[in-house]
């Protein structure tokens, strides 16, 4: 069955928008074009550039142009035009915070790009000054904002009964039926190894000699997270990072440091998730302030990691001897906070269920599970963590499901999400209608000659 959604209603992903946007002015401010209005529509206008940049978006994220016209780019412009009009109309407000945030979050993400220096980001990107460049940026993010909460109070409302998706479900000939993937939950328990204290006594007491040695000998701080820690992505610019009070970033505890102290001062050793760290504010400007850090990471043994091992061992063969459940085990033994309390059962981060599409999975654990029998317990499987500290896990597999032609009582939920999907798309279509109908359009050019899916051209 196919599912058509009119004039290529694709998620946006904002940061390749804004490489596109940024990177096809530059070029076209370099061959001096003149950029002309296609469109007007409300308030807001498209120009002829619009769709280059959209069609420059689509190859950064990887689609396929190749069936795409510029007639069905546009027909996507005006949408989201259409959107951002009425959202103001309906006095649906995006708080210039709201948008100043995401502006940040992009720009920091752009200098993190550029080693940090933001005078890289503007030549890289060919503006001028940070101010109108931050302004080209906040006009295009509130556009956005404003069309997806629009788009959202549409259809807000929209809700399904179970008979409207049963009627759904016999209209779908048989030949036609979706076919849904293979199924399954996943659970696992996390076993690290113990770090000794005799470790983490040596990290704590390092710290503590760099921390004097800046402030009774002057030794620089940046230098020595250049040379010594064990933070990757800010070692090379002496550890340095910028925080914001009401934008969290960073684990609680570094938050906590960098806030608590005044310019110059540095922390006494605190541990993360990370590791262990020393930290100094290097500058305070209102609810922002420049921190460097230092981490460090105690040693674990081999001997700390087969030990580990030994303990999954053990448990693997307690839980297939029904000496203890798996999810008992879980809770008492496993590492892992985010899953013991709940038995060690995984969510989906797209769903937020515990039911995991094969196919969709995250591809390491796909491999790790492929064939594994439901409530097997996998041998202890060797892994590492985002810091680079490795571990044992166990993995089982429960309630698998194989790939299956969709069955209306076996897959209810499945079939009433794609219902009520039909609904929205349906509701939204009949919005447009509508509201093209009442809103000031005027379209120039080659455009005049598209076969639009809604009646921009009012024939």
């Amino acid at each position: 069955m196919q599912y058509k959604i009119k004039n290529l209603k694709f998620s946006i992903n904002i940061t390749a928008i804004l490489l596109a946007f940024t990177t096809l002015i530059s070029a076209q401010t370099d061959k001096k074009k003149i950029d002309g209005v296609a469109a007007v529509v409300g308030d807001y206008i498209v120009l002829d550039s619009d769709v280059d940049k959209m069609f420059i978006e689509l190859k950064s994220q990887g689609v396929s142009t190749a069936d795409f016209t510029r007639c069905n780019v546009m027909g996507k412009l005006l949408e989201d035009k259409l959107y951002a009009h009425h959202a103001i109309q309906d006095s649906i407000v995006v708080s210039s915070d709201e948008v100043e945030s995401t502006v940040n979050q992009q720009i920091d993400y752009m200098k993190s790009q550029v080693g940090g220096d933001m005078k890289k980001v503007l030549d890289f990107y060919k503006k001028d000054d940070e101010i109108s460049f931050r302004k080209e940026l906040f006009d295009l993010i509130k556009t956005n904002k404003l069309a997806g909460q629009m788009t959202r109070k549409i259809v807000e409302d929209v809700e399904i009964s179970p008979e409207e998706v049963y009627t759904f479900f016999n209209k779908i000939p048989e030949n036609d039926r979706p076919t849904f993937g293979a199924e399954l939950k996943v659970s696992q328990i996390i076993l690290k190894p113990k770090t000794p204290q005799s470790e983490i006594d040596k990290v704590i007491d390092r710290l503590k000699q760099f921390k004097a040695d800046v402030l009774e000998n002057g030794a620089s701080f940046a230098s020595k997270a250049v040379l010594y820690s064990k933070d990757e992505p800010s070692r090379s610019t002496g550890g340095k990072y910028t925080l914001h009070r009401k934008k969290p970033r960073m684990v609680k505890e570094f938050r906590e440091a960098a806030f608590s102290l005044d310019e110059g001062e540095i922390s006494e050793p605190f541990k993360t998730e990370f590791g262990y760290h020393i930290l100094m504010v290097d500058q305070i400007r209102g609810q922002e302030v420049d921190v460097r850090h230092i981490l460090l990471m105690p040693q674990v043994s081999n001997e700390n990691l087969q030990e580990a091992k030994k303990l999954a061992d053990t448990l693997r063969k307690r839980i297939l001897d029904k000496e203890i459940t798996y999810e008992k085990a879980a809770i008492e033994f496993s590492d892992e906070k985010e899953t013991k309390y709940d038995g060690g059962k995984l969510r989906n981060p797209e769903t937020f269920d515990h039911i995991f599409e094969l196919t969709k999975m995250d591809p390491t654990l796909y491999s790790q599970v492929i064939n594994l029998e439901e409530g097997v317990v996998s041998n202890p499987i060797l892994e590492y963590d985002r810091t680079g500290k490795a571990f044992y896990k166990l993995l089982m597999v429960s309630d698998k499901k194989e790939e299956h032609v969709a069955e209306y009582g076996k897959d209810f939920l499945k079939i009433k999400e794609l219902a009520l999907k039909e609904k929205q798309i349906e509701t939204i279509a009949k919005w447009q209608e509508e509201k093209i109908k009442d809103t000031y359009i005027k379209i120039t050019g080659e455009y005049r000659n598209c076969e639009f899916t809604n009646n921009w051209l009012k024939k």
